[in-house]
């Protein structure tokens, strides 16, 4: 898919398998703006729980608010679509870590590739 692509959120039936949501997770973020505020969402959650354990409890609300801020604001004004959190909420926490920690050590391409987005 391209950048310019959009995306509806709709998959045909009800994804039961991890191995089948991943792809389509990943073909949701197929913007490389969309990814970038997803990474952005996550490393300000990470440090928000590190603050809220060393510093104060009240940071843990920036784990929730940056993090699913970035993203929401992503999903709604750069990809527009509806985020996958809604209908798939532990998998897409998981994905998001996941993605960001395959785009810091560079492996994120081969998966991108795989699920049609690049």
């Amino acid at each position: 898919m391209s950048d310019a692509a959009p995306h509806t959120n709709r998959a045909a039936h009800p994804i039961r398998t991890y191995g089948a949501f991943w792809p389509f997770y990943l073909q949701e973020h197929g913007k490389k703006e969309t990814r970038g505020m997803h990474y952005a969402g996550s490393a300000v959650a990470i440090a928000s729980i590190v603050a809220g354990i060393f510093v104060s409890p009240w940071f843990f609300l920036g784990a929730l608010i940056g993090g699913y801020g970035f993203a929401w604001v992503s999903h709604f004004f750069i990809e527009h679509n509806r985020p996958a959190t809604f209908t798939y909420p532990l998998w897409s926490l998981f994905s998001d870590f996941r993605m960001a920690g395959l785009w810091a050590m560079g492996r994120l391409r081969p998966h991108l590739k795989a699920a049609g987005v690049v």
